[in-house]
């Protein structure tokens, strides 16, 4: 018996980069690693505090969630982000935001008949997703691009993984009619909301009124703690905005028994109430940006957008694998842009999720300039 669907998926780029991460670790004071985005700072002491009490669970939790981690999702995006009309019914708690990305094609029933539109440059699971359920994909900036051909699904990503790009808001608006002229349905990935770091253009979601009218008709937001949190290993992550396409999802995640468990979920609903410890790691990103941003600068790269998430978009002009090669000998891993779209090439993906003594060595390492 064979299992083809392997065969549908891309090749794993991060095997690619086995290599240079041994060659990084090889380095008298070890690796840096910032080519990933995991968090490394404690999980808030609330957050801890919330899952041992919740921690006698004994029966199974509804696919649904709990109604006051829904509610918590729904202050939280009005309180932060001005959202207005949400209620909690169009809110449904996931097994981290991954999870959701990849499943949702399949869950949503798209096939070879569909077209699913993700950013030029992006989180590959867009690709994953849409391959396993046997869509068609474009990767593309200019919806207009296509033509008279009609989307199923597309993709935003605002503030970006991996540029960190945020789209002002008459972007947004203008994706949001595009989608709306066509019946197509419009997933905001934005689990980098609470990470801009320019004032201008400011992160918004979609289901902010400037953007959407305040109808969230033909409209998902896709939100994860992970990032704002320190929850990765939580997998704390939800959707919300157009009732009937929550509810289908809903329909399909009951029958397969998708839930999430009831102890994360008061944890997510604690670190959704609480905004100070949100404040205390932006402060925490924030200098560790501007202590790699300096020496990447000081090394002669270029930082090109950048304006939110937990990476710089960096090149000196010089095919991307050539600049790992440059990182690796001083011991720092960094990501090929390569991975995330052709045009990627001549760039790298630096993340400064590191801890402030390893965000310290790879300052000094590329300071110094030689291995």
């Amino acid at each position: 018996m064979t299992y083809p669907v392997s065969a549908l998926l891309p090749a794993f780029p991060w095997d690619r980069l086995v290599e240079y991460g041994d060659r990084a670790r090889a380095h008298p004071d070890g690796i840096v690693d910032l080519s990933v985005g995991t968090p490394v700072d404690p999980t808030p002491a609330v957050v801890q505090d919330a899952l041992a009490k919740a921690a006698d669970s004994p029966g199974y939790p509804l696919t649904v969630g709990r109604a006051e981690t829904r509610a918590a999702a729904v202050d939280w995006l009005g309180r932060r982000f001005g959202v207005t009309g949400l209620v909690t019914d169009a809110v449904l708690p996931v097994i981290g935001s991954k999870e959701l990305i990849a499943s949702l094609p399949s869950h949503l029933g798209l096939g070879a008949d569909d077209l699913v539109v993700y950013p030029a440059l992006a989180y590959p699971t867009y690709e994953v997703g849409a391959r396993l359920a046997g869509a068609r994909t474009v990767a593309t900036d200019s919806l207009t691009a296509l033509g008279p051909e009609r989307a199923s699904l597309v993709w935003l990503n605002s503030p970006s993984n991996p540029t960190g790009r945020v789209l002002p808001v008459e972007h947004l608006r203008k994706v949001v009619a595009w989608c709306r002229e066509r019946g197509t349905l419009l997933v905001s990935d934005e689990c980098y909301l609470e990470l801009g770091w320019d004032p201008e253009p400011a992160p918004v979601s979609v289901l902010h009124p400037d953007v959407c009218g305040g109808d969230h008709t033909g409209i998902l937001a896709i939100h994860s703690l992970s990032k704002r949190s320190n929850l990765a290993g939580y997998r704390c992550a939800f959707a919300a905005g157009d009732r009937s396409v929550v509810a289908e999802l809903l329909a399909v995640r009951k029958n397969l028994g998708l839930q999430m468990p009831g102890p994360q979920q008061v944890a997510m609903k604690a670190a959704l109430d609480d905004d100070e410890h949100v404040g205390e790691q932006r402060a925490r990103y924030a200098a560790r940006r501007a202590a790699v941003r300096d020496a990447l600068e000081s090394a002669g790269f270029r930082v090109d957008h950048s304006q939110g998430s937990l990476y710089l978009w960096v090149t000196r002009d010089e095919p991307c694998w050539d600049t790992v090669s440059w990182f690796a000998e001083r011991g720092v891993l960094v990501a090929p842009g390569e991975f995330y779209g052709s045009g990627g090439a001549r760039h790298v993906r630096v993340a400064f999720t590191a801890s402030d003594e390893r965000v310290a060595q790879a300052v000094a390492r590329l300071s110094v300039g030689s291995p």
